[in-house]
C-alpha cells in the first residue's frame, strides 16, 4: 500500500506547482480504483502524471473494488486501454457524464496516450502495450437525417472551435479535437448526442426544450450556441458519414 500512497503524494506535489489561487484547474480530481499489482509495477507513476501535467486533473488512487469515478480492471467492460502483466486492462466508468473522466479516456485512447503507454519500460523491457481496436471491431453506423444540412449547421455552430471539414481547418481552436478524431472514438454517438452536458458546452449552449435558460447573473461567456433537437439530429447524420481519423498503430518494440 505504500506504493499507492507514494504515488498519490507525488501527483499532488507535482500539481501543486501549478496552483493559481481562485478557480484552480488542478482542484479537479478523478477517483480511480486500481489493483495493487498495477500500482506496484510503477506504470501508473509513468502514465498518470503526464496526463495531469497537461490538464491539471489529478488522480486519487483507491483500492480495487472501492467506490470510485472509474476503475482500471482486467474485468471486461468499458474501454480497452492497454495490455500488460499478462492481462488486458479496461477503463470502466461509473458514470458517463464525468467530463474529467471523458477527457482522460480521450487522452489514454488517443495518439499521445497510446505512445505514453508504449514508451514505459522496466529494466529496459516494455511491459505494457496500448490497445488499438482492429478494423473488424469498428462498428459502422450511418444515421438517417439531412447530412447536408447537418454539415452546414456544424460549420456554423461548431466550426468556431472544432475542425468540422477542410473549410474550417484554419479557423478553429488548436486544442479542440476535430470531428474526424472524435468520430474515431468508440462512443462517438453518445458524446455528440449529449455534447451540451459535457464541459465546456453547458456554459454557452441552449437546446430548445432540453437545457435550462442561462442564469441572468451568469450569462454565456461567448455568443450562445442555440440549436434544436432536429438540428442536432442533422449534425449527427453528418458526423456518422465522416471517415474516422486514422490515429495510427502503437509503437512496436523488438
Amino acid at each position: 500500500m505504500c506504493c499507492r500512497f507514494a504515488l498519490v503524494f507525488m501527483l499532488g506535489l507535482t500539481l501543486a506547482l501549478f496552483d493559481t489561487g481562485a478557480g484552480k484547474a488542478n482542484s479537479k480530481t478523478i477517483r480511480l480504483a486500481v489493483p495493487d499489482e498495477l500500482v506496484s509495477s510503477g506504470f501508473l507513476k509513468h502514465l498518470l502524471p503526464r496526463f495531469s501535467l497537461k490538464t491539471g486533473i489529478r488522480f486519487e488512487l483507491l483500492a480495487e473494488g472501492a467506490t470510485a469515478d472509474a476503475a482500471l480492471s482486467q474485468e471486461q467492460g468499458g474501454t480497452a486501454v492497454f495490455s500488460g502483466l499478462g492481462k488486458d486492462w479496461f477503463l470502466i466508468a461509473s458514470a458517463a457524464d464525468n467530463a474529467n473522466l471523458v477527457r482522460f479516456e480521450d487522452w489514454i485512447t488517443g495518439e499521445v496516450g497510446r505512445k505514453t503507454i508504449d514508451s514505459f519500460k522496466s529494466d529496459g523491457k516494455s511491459l505494457f502495450t496500448a490497445a488499438v481496436a482492429s478494423a473488424g471491431e469498428q462498428e459502422t453506423v450511418v444515421l438517417s437525417g439531412d447530412a447536408v444540412r447537418g454539415e452546414k449547421l456544424a460549420v456554423v455552430h461548431c466550426g468556431r472551435c472544432h475542425m468540422v471539414n477542410e473549410a474550417t481547418r484554419l479557423t478553429t481552436i488548436g486544442s479542440s479535437p476535430s470531428f474526424a478524431v472524435m468520430r474515431s472514438f468508440a462512443d462517438w454517438k453518445a458524446r455528440f448526442e449529449a455534447f451540451f452536458a459535457l464541459n465546456p458546452h453547458p456554459s454557452f449552449t441552449q437546446i430548445d426544450g432540453v437545457t435550462e435558460p442561462f442564469d441572468p447573473a451568469r450569462p454565456s461567456p461567448i455568443a450562445p450556441l442555440e440549436i434544436t433537437l432536429t438540428e442536432l439530429d442533422a449534425i449527427l447524420a453528418f458526423v456518422s458519414r465522416i471517415p474516422a481519423a486514422d490515429l495510427g498503430a502503437p509503437i512496436q518494440y523488438q
